[in-house]
């Protein structure tokens, strides 16, 4: 049994929770090496998967990257991992790699164009998408069951999947 998650917590994730489940469709997402992938190659498989799309140019992007490395680092071998999708597209993949290379991002990261992966997160999360770094969770089974714009402490993340 869960335990309640405090009044803070609650009020943080206000506009985290999403009341249904999302499917992972692909957007024309491919990884760095250009092969084709959709977010579905990575949810599911009895961990809980959190999606940044981030951009190259984002302060905040940039800021917090840290963060998710080490959840990714901590969490990979047992119950969580992080995907980053990069927003910048074939005209700034040059910009994407060197953003993994300077921050020595570990976490597997795919890339589309801006307008391929802001469909996709609307048709994810029923809303327009607003700006990166936003945040998507899938639970263990693969269903989206949260989102987020904006920066998010990877402790509230820790309290929402149950650590």
């Amino acid at each position: 049994m869960r335990k309640p998650l405090p009044t803070t917590l609650w009020l943080l994730l206000g506009m985290f929770l999403l009341g249904a489940g999302g499917t992972a469709a692909a957007a024309g997402l491919r990884d760095f090496d250009g092969n084709p992938a959709r977010i579905g190659d990575f949810t599911g498989q009895e961990r809980w998967l959190v999606v940044m799309l981030w951009a190259s140019d984002c302060p905040v992007c940039n800021a917090e990257v840290h963060q998710y490395n080490d959840f990714h680092t901590f969490h990979s071998d047992s119950d969580a991992r992080v995907l980053g999708i990069s927003l910048d597209g074939a005209a700034r993949q040059d910009a994407a790699r060197d953003f993994i290379r300077r921050h020595e991002v570990i976490f597997p990261n795919l890339i589309g164009e801006p307008a391929d992966v802001a469909g996709l997160y609307r048709q994810l999360a029923g809303r327009p998408f607003a700006g990166t770094p936003t945040f998507l969770i899938y639970n263990p089974a693969g269903e989206l069951v949260a989102q987020q714009v904006g920066a998010v402490p990877v402790n509230l993340i820790e309290e929402f999947i149950g650590r």
